[in-house]
């Protein structure tokens, strides 16, 4: 399961000394398409009014309608972003490893996009190809409900490989009414409290810098940019959904508890491999997986390589862990034509929506030991892959706290899971009261959708 950090902990106390006053919880933690996608699509129509928004850029015109200073459009069966004539060069000195180097670069703006959910969370994910030479860098900028403007915060230094630059987030920048919190923007406890319904984000813009070696031709290529904000309100329990969906998809299984000791640079080894070990069970679902020569480095000895792979490229060196979530979902972008987003979910009903598609779903979570009938364990902050529902309603699980790769699949309690996954308080052993994630996911699919997989993802605000 995933090892809490210092920052999503601090983070965790603020929500929960926020918690008598609306501020929101953050992170620790079918016959046609067209009624494929009815339950969820029903039930938004039905429903209050969305708490999430998601915004991603992707087609040859968004693109070509962002602010470009040294980047321009690719068409093509995947659009893209590329760098042209770089806008000049940098010097960028990687706080991992003290080594100062020079980089061409150029950049991408995207329009100012109007939250339709008074947000007081963002998190950003992108889709990216960065050759070995190659990185980029994801900003954001948004304007408060008091009409005033935050400045650039970075969401994440980036490259598949760990070869130029480590892979990192930032600690320490707030503008005293918002913070980043290794990967999520969100409004601070004391400008939460201000007024009668609190600071909010209205609107963001984001700002893609792409980076290569100067005097070359190469240049990252970025296929999908976007976040998803949103404006969970406070609560411990949340209504039950009525099951509608019988089905198991099969997706390979594996234990982050096999590789315990392995590797301890990366998050002290297995047994914090969570959301690495998720990702690479949906990454072979999609037919995907690492070549010989990509596992090469792995000790022979090791069982499930690509476990240590997926935990090696999702690890971020300021986080000082595997379970940055945009990290996960740009690696699982890097295999061939996959798509990938981080967002929030609203039910079970929507997760039924996606595995009806055949599209199962990485959930993030933390419980007691009690809470969860049949875990064996409690966690401040876990990963695991829902991959189907029972004719009862129960969730089927890839659960990689597992003692071996047979016992990964597991059943559990609807309403126990529900509540647990889409509640943004809890209280823990101590009793005291802390976050939980509000239905934070990672959802991964192939670049070119069946119409149904489509219908599907557009169901739950994914396009």
């Amino acid at each position: 399961m995933a090892r809490p950090t210092s920052r999503r902990n601090v983070l965790s106390a603020a929500v929960a000394a926020a918690a008598g006053a609306g501020a929101l919880s953050a992170p620790a933690a079918r016959a046609t398409a067209a009624s494929d996608a009815a339950p969820a699509a029903e039930a938004r129509r039905a429903g209050p009014a969305p708490l999430v928004d998601n915004q991603f850029w992707t087609s040859y015109t968004d693109w070509r309608f962002g602010t470009a200073h040294g980047t321009r459009a690719v068409a093509g069966s995947r659009p893209g972003l590329v760098i042209a004539p770089p806008a000049g060069r940098t010097d960028y000195t990687d706080p991992h490893t003290g080594t100062t180097t020079s980089w061409e670069y150029a950049t991408w703006t995207s329009p100012v996009h109007r939250s339709s959910v008074p947000a007081t969370e963002v998190i950003a994910s992108w889709n990216a190809g960065t050759p070995a030479g190659t990185w980029l860098q994801v900003e954001l900028r948004g304007r408060y409900s008091d009409a005033t403007s935050s400045p650039w915060f970075t969401m994440g230094r980036w490259a598949a490989g760990d070869g130029d630059i480590r892979r990192t987030s930032l600690d320490d920048q707030s503008d005293g009414k918002a913070s980043i919190w290794t990967d999520t923007f969100s409004i601070d406890t004391a400008s939460v409290q201000e007024g009668a319904s609190g600071l909010r984000l209205d609107s963001y813009e984001l700002r893609l810098t792409l980076y290569r070696k100067p005097g070359t031709r190469l240049t990252p290529t970025v296929w999908r940019l976007g976040a998803m904000a949103s404006g969970i309100p406070d609560r411990f329990t949340v209504p039950a959904s009525k099951p509608g969906l019988a089905r198991e998809l099969s997706v390979p299984r594996y234990s982050q508890n096999t590789h315990v000791g392995q590797y301890p640079d990366y998050d002290n080894g297995g047994e914090a491999w969570c959301s690495p070990t998720s990702s690479q069970m949906i990454v072979e679902y999609w037919g995907r997986e690492p070549s010989s020569a990509d596992l090469a480095w792995v000790n022979p000895a090791f069982a499930d390589p690509q476990v240590c792979h997926a935990a090696r490229f999702t690890f971020d060196y300021q986080y000082n862990g595997c379970g940055n979530w945009p990290f996960n979902a740009a690696y699982a972008a890097t295999y061939k034509d996959m798509s990938a987003v981080v967002t929030r979910l609203s039910s079970l009903t929507d997760l039924e929506t996606l595995i009806r598609a055949g599209i199962p779903a990485i959930t993030s979570m933390s419980f007691l030991k009690e809470e969860l009938t049949g875990a064996g364990y409690g966690t401040s902050g876990h990963l695991m892959t829902v991959i189907g529902f029972t004719p009862g309603g129960d969730v089927i699980a890839n659960d990689p706290a597992s003692p071996s790769n047979e016992a990964v699949r597991r059943v559990y309690k609807r309403a126990e899971w529900e509540t647990i996954w889409l509640r943004t308080k809890r209280y823990n052993a101590s009793g005291k009261v802390v976050s939980g994630t509000g239905g934070v996911c990672y959802l991964y699919w192939p670049a070119h959708p069946t119409p149904a997989q489509r219908a599907a993802l557009a169901a739950v605000g994914i396009h």
